[in-house]
C-alpha cells in the first residue's frame, strides 16, 4: 500500500474539491492509488446526487458569459434549494464557470460539473436552462444581470456596417436595451414575433369586458383594436417607452442612433431568464 501523505491527499482534494477526511477514506480504500481514488470519489458524488436529485430546487441564480469580441453569448440558470446557497459567492463563481463552458463548448456535457457541485455545496443542483445567442454578420452581442442574480437578459444587436460595432454609441444603445428587456420585461422584439393564438386569446378576454357590453358592434371593435394595440405596445420591445426616455419608444431611440452614426440598426433577438418561472 502506498504511503497515504497529506500532500497526496492535498492533490486528490485540489483534483476534486472534496472534503479533506472523504480524500483521505478514498485513498486508503484505494491503497494510496491517486487516479483510483478520484474513481471513487467520483462515484460517491454521482450517488449522493441522485440521492439529492429528489429535493426541491427552487431557488438559483442567472449566470452569463460573453466570449471576447462580443459575437458569441450565453445565458443560463443553475437551480439549487436555497436562497443562502444562492447568495454564496462560490455557488455564484461556479455558475458563471458553467455559463463560459456553454459558451466556449457548444453542446458540452455538464453533468459531472453538476455533480460535483451537488459534493461540495451539499444540495440538489440543477443546471436547468440555457440560451445562446451569435452574431450573424456585423453586431455584438451583450448581456446583463440583474442586481441579486434572480433576472438576466441576452440580447443580439445588427448593424449594416462592421464599423458601427465599435463605435461607443452604438455599444451603449446594446447596454440600454439589456437594461431595457431587463426592467420592461418584453416578450418579443416586434408584432411579427407575437403567436396569433396569444393575439387571439388576448382578445376573447378583452370581448368579455364590461366596457363592451351593449356596444354597436363597430364601436366595439374599435374598442377591441385599442386593447390589443395597448396589450401589444405593452409585450413588444420596439413598442415599449424607452427606459431613459419614456416620450420615445425603443423603436424611435434606436432609430434616432442609427441616424446618428449613418446605418441600420436592428434588434434580432434577445432572451430573458427569471429564476423558478415558468
Amino acid at each position: 500500500m502506498a504511503e497515504i501523505t497529506p500532500a497526496l491527499v492535498g492533490k486528490l482534494r485540489e483534483m476534486t474539491n472534496a472534503g479533506l477526511m472523504a480524500c483521505k477514506n478514498a485513498l486508503v480504500e484505494s491503497a494510496g492509488d491517486l487516479d483510483g481514488a478520484v474513481d471513487i470519489l467520483r462515484k460517491k458524488g454521482a450517488a449522493s446526487a441522485a440521492k439529492k436529485a429528489d429535493r426541491e430546487a427552487k431557488e438559483g441564480l442567472i449566470a452569463q458569459a460573453v466570449l471576447p469580441g462580443a459575437r458569441v453569448g450565453v445565458l443560463v440558470e443553475v437551480n439549487c434549494e436555497t436562497d443562502f446557497v444562492a447568495r454564496n459567492d462560490g455557488f455564484k463563481a461556479s455558475c458563471d464557470d458553467l455559463a463560459r463552458k456553454i459558451a466556449s463548448q457548444p453542446g458540452v456535457d455538464l453533468e459531472s460539473d453538476r455533480v460535483a457541485l451537488v459534493a461540495k455545496i451539499g444540495e440538489n443542483i440543477q443546471v436547468r436552462r440555457s440560451a445562446r445567442l451569435e452574431v450573424k454578420g456585423n453586431g455584438l452581442v451583450a448581456a446583463y444581470i440583474h442586481t441579486g442574480g434572480k433576472v438576466g437578459v441576452l440580447v443580439e444587436v445588427g448593424a449594416g456596417k462592421e464599423a458601427t460595432a465599435a463605435t461607443e454609441e452604438f455599444k451603449q444603445l446594446v447596454r440600454d436595451i439589456t437594461l431595457q428587456i431587463a426592467a420592461a420585461h418584453p416578450t418579443a422584439v416586434s408584432r411579427e414575433q407575437v403567436p396569433a393564438d396569444l393575439i387571439q386569446k388576448e382578445r376573447e378576454i378583452a370581448a368579455q369586458s364590461d366596457a363592451l357590453k351593449g356596444k354597436p358592434a363597430a364601436a366595439m371593435e374599435n374598442i377591441l383594436k385599442g386593447k390589443i394595440d395597448k396589450f401589444l405596445q405593452g409585450i413588444c420591445l420596439l413598442e415599449q417607452g424607452f427606459v431613459k426616455n419614456p416620450d420615445l419608444t425603443v423603436n424611435a431611440h434606436v432609430a434616432t442612433v442609427g441616424k446618428a452614426l449613418g446605418d441600420e440598426i436592428v434588434v434580432r433577438g434577445f432572451v430573458r431568464f427569471q429564476v423558478g418561472e415558468a
